[in-house]
């Protein structure tokens, strides 16, 4: 007898409110038996021979996007109950983002679509086959739990003199006004950085584990009540959610890479108490 919320045992995965590899709120189990796509995507590259010589050019490899395909049995009560669960794995299976969590010893996420038509089959009035292909437009793997970080701004004792000119050296004794992020995945992630105002001409810089340094530079004020959204993945800067204000900002679009740990420094000519940098992330696996 299988009571809801009982784990299977095995693989287990979370298609929007579909609990595959458990017992869902109705008491119908989902067996989760196949789970394809979910260990790599598909790589994207170009080779370009060589004139007049041998062997070939390779040109940048990218990953592509990471189709997935979930598939088992279903296991109800009844036949109406079946029919019901089978209305719910179409709906799952959506044709609008959809967060799929699978439960691995660090829980990862993907956001999917709907790629493929829903394939159900009955065994017999109680049970029945499926088979749902859905597709993640990132191809990376992200932590279920999300990292995120807050500061004012820096207050520095010297090394740091604005206004700052490339290259810079962070060098100052600095009192607050850092966060450290730190990616253990095994791919390169792409925070998303708030700056809360009061603040002028704000900065962010990120330094590297090699002291390499990236800069981005908004060139207006942000004010009080306020807020400037920097989404480093869609290289868009949205001022209160809904302004554009990419025209003002001069980026570099910094990274975590792979098994490391990004700091970024929030700095500005005139410092205020109040300002606020909230940088956000997940650590993200291929």
């Amino acid at each position: 007898m299988y009571e809801p919320g009982m784990d299977l045992g095995g693989l287990r995965a979370d298609l929007g409110a579909l609990p595959l590899g458990a017992v869902d709120e109705s008491g119908v189990a989902w067996v989760l038996q196949d789970l394809q796509g979910w260990d790599s995507s598909e790589a994207r590259a170009e080779v370009q021979q060589r004139e007049g010589d041998h062997g070939a050019w390779f040109t940048p490899v990218y990953l592509g996007e990471r189709p997935i395909t979930l598939g088992g049995t279903i296991i109800a009560q009844d036949r109406p109950s079946l029919e019901a669960a089978m209305e719910r794995a179409r709906v799952a299976a959506g044709l609008t983002d959809t967060l799929l969590v699978v439960q691995e010893a660090v829980p990862k996420q993907a956001t999917v679509r709907r790629s493929g038509r829903p394939i159900l089959q009955y065994q017999t009035d109680a049970i029945a086959t499926y088979s749902l292909l859905v597709t993640a437009a990132d191809p990376r793997r992200y932590a279920v739990d999300e990292q995120s970080a807050s500061t004012a701004l820096a207050s520095s004792t010297g090394g740091i003199t604005p206004p700052l000119t490339p290259p810079i050296t962070l060098s100052a004794t600095t009192v607050s006004g850092q966060i450290d992020a730190a990616n253990p995945g095994s791919f390169e992630t792409r925070p998303v950085l708030r700056i809360d105002g009061p603040v002028a001409a704000p900065r962010i810089l990120a330094q590297y584990q090699d002291g390499t340094v990236k800069q981005l530079a908004y060139s207006e004020t942000i004010g009080i009540g306020e807020y400037l959204t920097i989404d480093v993945d869609g290289k868009t800067a949205v001022l209160n959610g809904t302004a554009s204000r990419r025209r003002f900002l001069s980026a570099q679009w910094p990274v975590i890479p792979a098994e490391q740990s990004v700091s970024f420094l929030f700095v500005a000519d005139v410092y205020d108490p109040a300002a606020l940098l909230t940088v956000t992330w997940r650590p993200a696996w291929q």
